[in-house]
Parts: C-alpha cells; sequence; structure tokens
C-alpha cells in the first residue's frame, strides 16, 4: 500500500546562536547551513530550498551579525523538496484597519464640530474673568 503525501507545512522558530561560535566572517554562512540541517532533520528529505525572501532577511545585516532567531515556514512537496521561507502572521488576526478608517472619515465632522465648542468655552472663561 502506497501512501498519497500532500503537502506538509509547518512553522518553526529556528534557535541561530550556536552561529557565534563561529568565525566573525563565517557566521552567515554558517547560520544558511543551520536552516539547511534543521529542515533536512525535521522534514526528512535531504532537498532544500531557501526562499529569496528568507535570504534576504539574513544577509540584510551583513556578513558578521545574522539574526540571532528566526521563525520559518517549511512545506514538503509531493517530491520531497522543502521550502523554506519567512513565516508571516496571517492577516486575519488584525482587524484594527477597519475602524480606524472610521475615524478618518468621522475626524473633519469632529473637528468642525469641535470649532464652535472651543469658541464658546472661551467665552464663557471670558465671562468669568471679567
Amino acid at each position: 500500500m502506497s501512501t498519497v503525501e500532500e503537502n506538509v507545512t509547518r512553522v518553526y522558530t529556528i534557535n541561530l546562536g550556536r552561529a557565534w561560535l563561529t568565525p566573525e566572517h563565517k557566521r552567515t554562512d554558517r547560520v544558511v547551513n543551520m536552516i539547511r540541517e534543521f529542515a533536512e532533520k525535521h522534514m526528512k528529505s535531504s532537498e532544500v530550498k531557501l526562499d529569496q525572501d528568507l535570504n534576504r532577511q539574513i544577509w540584510s545585516r551583513g556578513k558578521t551579525n545574522p539574526p540571532r532567531k528566526v521563525r520559518v515556514k517549511m512545506v514538503k512537496d509531493e517530491d520531497d523538496v522543502v521550502t523554506v521561507s519567512l513565516y508571516e502572521e496571517p492577516a486575519e488576526s488584525a482587524p484594527a484597519p477597519a475602524p480606524a478608517a472610521t475615524t478618518t472619515t468621522e475626524t473633519p465632522a469632529m473637528t468642525t464640530e469641535a470649532k464652535p465648542a472651543a469658541e464658546e468655552t472661551k467665552a464663557e472663561e471670558e465671562k468669568k474673568t471679567q
């Protein structure tokens, strides 16, 4: 019986602090190898590909100062090819932009209403001082 494999997706946070045991000028190279080794071990596949965005994130601070941790998403295809990419939070968890849009439309109306109220308070203060 053969089992039909579907895409397997997992999210990991990889600790890359051990890269600081290597010489300074080899650290980012070591981080790339550590990610590959981690993916081979956890996804049980010898063919690993790193996403271009992940590679840019790792190399963004240069050769000597790679990130200490990285959150990745690993996807294993039917051909046992593992693709490692940066993990992005789902957009559903942030419903905040919808209320912000309504407040921006209300803001101009509030400012026109607020001006007469401010003028009234100033007039009342002047009456009290006189």
